[in-house]
């Protein structure tokens, strides 16, 4: 069942490269109509007193060429939505097969915590595609993060299946670390459609230099930061609850519900960065793309609490699994 589990993540890694390359095309090519409908030539007529009388301009004539660039482009588009939906599934099915093999949540280590993570998200990200299909451009992103995190999982953490550590033999392992996965892996999505509106605002400012140029073809940034708003509205709650309840299990394990422990600390500097997100894009006077930076870094310093902390750092929540 562990070999099972390990092939399948190797398979899920592929349906993500193969969903990353479809969107890329779709990226590439979406926007051949556009081209051709802002070079169409815009009709005068001259009236009877000899003044010019503009007239709407008339619809493109068809472009054989641009016409199947934007079917291909949305075939391509349509299979890397397809890829990431069979790749979503394997990843589940090596999740389960991870845990019949240990006969545990399969959590208990960096590896299993980072193929947890990225599942949340790329689950999440099927939902809110199929509630918003226009936003389905920004999956290409999406798909690389996805590459990125399952193949380093795969390649620089994989442990093989091991008992859990006795600390972790508690109901709270199942109470908080599922809540801290699934804050983690919505905040992990939040930072997509972030990182897109900071890029898709500063080109919709006039700002044509790279990497601003990337996101010509991105949805329009308001509706970018409304999903980035969205996203982490509903993740933060969920992390403060996670939070509190690590404090509680804490007290339980080790006779005191703060200790200032590494993983803890970074923990408290990612609740107060969100915090701070939420607390900007609900003023008026900070501009979003003030507020959306603070999203990002947020973003970060869970990065940094996931790798940087359980790499460098030794405490007592050192469980990564990479001795």
């Amino acid at each position: 069942m562990s070999a099972l589990s390990d092939n399948l993540v190797t398979f899920a890694i592929l349906a993500y490269l193969v969903a990353m390359i479809g969107h890329a095309v779709e990226y590439a090519l979406g926007n051949a109509r556009t081209r051709v409908a802002a070079a169409a030539p815009v009709r005068e007529l001259v009236g009877a007193g000899g003044g010019i009388v503009p007239t709407p301009p008339a619809p493109a004539p068809s472009q054989p060429g641009a016409d199947r660039s934007a079917r291909r482009a949305r075939l391509a588009g349509l299979i890397g939505v397809g890829a990431t939906a069979v790749a979503a599934v394997l990843h589940l099915a090596a999740l389960v097969t991870r845990g019949l093999a240990a006969d545990r949540m399969p959590w208990g280590n960096m590896y299993e915590f980072v193929l947890t993570v990225t599942f949340i998200g790329v689950a999440a990200w099927l939902v809110v595609l199929w509630k918003r299909p226009s936003l389905r451009k920004l999956g290409l992103f999406l798909t690389l993060v996805m590459v990125l995190l399952v193949a380093t999982a795969e390649l620089v953490l994989y442990v093989p299946i091991v008992p859990l550590v006795p600390a972790l033999n508690s109901y709270w392992f199942i109470i908080h670390v599922s809540t801290i996965v699934f804050a983690s892996g919505i905040f992990l999505l939040g930072a997509v459609p972030a990182v897109g509106f900071l890029m898709r605002n500063g080109y919709e400012n006039g700002k044509r230099s790279f990497p601003y140029t990337l996101a010509k073809r991105l949805p329009a940034a308001v509706g970018l930061e409304r999903l980035t708003f969205t996203l982490h509205a509903f993740a933060f709650p969920i992390f403060t609850f996670a939070v509190i309840a690590g404090a509680i299990w804490a007290e339980a394990a080790w006779g005191r519900p703060w200790g200032w422990d590494p993983k803890e600390t970074w923990a408290f500097i990612s609740w107060v960065v969100y915090a701070g997100y939420l607390h900007a894009r609900a003023t008026p006077s900070v501009k979003r793309n003030v507020a959306t930076w603070l999203a990002v870094l947020g973003f970060l310093t869970m990065l940094m609490n996931l790798f940087g902390v359980n790499i460098f750092f030794t405490g007592l929540h050192s469980y990564g699994g990479l001795d």
